[in-house]
């Protein structure tokens, strides 16, 4: 998610050519992201016509499966990403058709603000409003921002020191990996609003996930258990990995992206010391392909021939880019940036990134959602192509010698 300040980033006023501003950049760079989004236009023109048919018009395309288009209410927890991808394609090209589409298709998520039943508000609101409010300054954005992050901040307990990731499952108070992403969303709500109980409450379930969710070899749990009254962890589990001692790729992904992003907002060692070391599991592991795109589960017992997933490697390659700004070792930032760059070229071959005209509409094929459930099993998502475009831009603006994310305005 990305939620930097409006004034640090300005909308870019070429319509699908190189930006004035993006001239600093090596050739070759502005190449693989100018050829990406060109791509990555054609595919959402396509997908908007098909979204044009949907006679529901609060929905959000999610997948494209077996030859059809799978669209989602503004509940489900993957909404925000379409129209998050839609302000990025206009900060990109700076084409009015980006801003009108990614206007109308945030405004179908204006009820999720209120909505206290989900963890994933950082994902939902923040990725739409977030990058609208970031482009445009639209005031009626702000607002909406500070509501959802109020319901967020609902779903904390403070004898566990978390937010609550599901109201579903066996569990008694389920924490899971991902919701590392959505505390980005609370450190934006305290700057704006001036409450510190915003960042109080990311900063506790940081901490308390920092404690609790990792292994020694610095791989996560996917879902930690805890007992709301006394915040003792009850169980260590999976639910969308292999086994209970895997190390999901997706949610590792989250992990390193959120440290990351942990550490941009508090300059607190620790949490950049846990980027690393999450960092220096994936890029070490012997099952780690030597495209860079990882296996669904590092522990897949069918390896290799185990599904790819393209939507761990976008958010890993995102997460990367930004981490090599904050290492002060000049071997292991060009390591991260190297791999990042790795994993764009792959995703941007024709192994990973579909034809124009093919896919539903999608940019990248071949990521995985919930394989132990079976579903969206080698499949377009969109969240896999939201993080694509995002680690392009952060690529681009690194190799420009810009921050790939300026820091926050405090």
């Amino acid at each position: 998610m990305t939620l930097r300040n409006a004034l640090l980033i300005p909308v870019v006023s070429a319509v699908l050519a190189i930006p004035a501003f993006a001239q600093k950049a090596d050739g070759k760079t502005e190449q693989l992201v100018r050829e990406n989004f060109d791509v990555a236009a054609q595919q959402y023109t396509k997908l908007l016509q098909s979204m044009a048919d949907v006679a529901e018009k609060n929905r959000q395309p999610r997948r494209f499966e077996n030859g059809k288009l799978v669209t989602i209410r503004p509940r489900d927890w993957t909404s925000g990403f379409f129209p998050g991808s839609l302000w990025l394609l206009h900060e990109y090209t700076g084409d009015a058709k980006w801003r009108d589409a990614a206007r109308e298709y945030t405004a179908r998520l204006e009820s999720i603000k209120d909505y206290k039943g989900t963890h994933d508000l950082g994902f939902m609101i923040g990725c739409s409003y977030g990058n609208g409010l970031r482009l445009t300054s639209d005031a009626s954005y702000r607002d909406i921002m500070l509501k959802g992050a109020e319901s967020l901040a609902s779903r904390f307990n403070p004898c566990a020191g978390v937010i609550r990731s599901w109201d579903h499952g066996y569990w008694t108070f389920p924490v899971i990996i991902d919701n590392m992403m959505n505390l980005e969303f609370l450190f934006w709500a305290s700057r704006e609003s001036g409450n510190p109980r915003y960042r109080e409450i990311a900063i506790s379930h940081a901490q308390t996930t920092l404690a609790n969710h990792f292994r020694e070899d610095g791989s996560s749990y996917h879902v930690v258990d805890y007992d709301p009254g006394t915040g003792k962890v009850l169980f260590r589990h999976t639910k969308q990995g292999y086994a209970h001692w895997s190390p999901w790729a997706r949610g590792q992904a989250w992990g390193l992206y959120g440290f990351t992003m942990m550490y941009r907002e508090t300059r607190n060692p620790a949490y950049l010391e846990q980027a690393q070391r999450i960092a220096l599991f994936i890029l070490h592991h012997n099952r780690l392909p030597k495209d860079k795109i990882p296996y669904w589960d590092f522990d897949a017992p069918d390896i290799p021939n185990a599904p790819r997933d393209a939507s761990a490697a976008a958010i890993i390659a995102s997460a990367l880019i930004e981490l090599s700004d904050y290492t002060t070792d000049a071997k292991f930032s060009k390591w991260y940036l190297d791999t990042a760059r790795k994993q764009l070229l792959s995703l941007s071959s024709p192994a990973y990134r579909a034809k124009v005209g093919e896919n539903g509409g999608f940019i990248l094929m071949h990521s995985v959602g919930h394989l132990p459930g079976n579903s969206e099993i080698d499949v377009p998502l969109n969240y896999a192509d939201y993080y694509f475009l995002e680690a392009l831009l952060r690529y681009r603006a690194k190799m420009s010698g810009k921050p790939a994310v300026p820091a926050p305005a405090n």
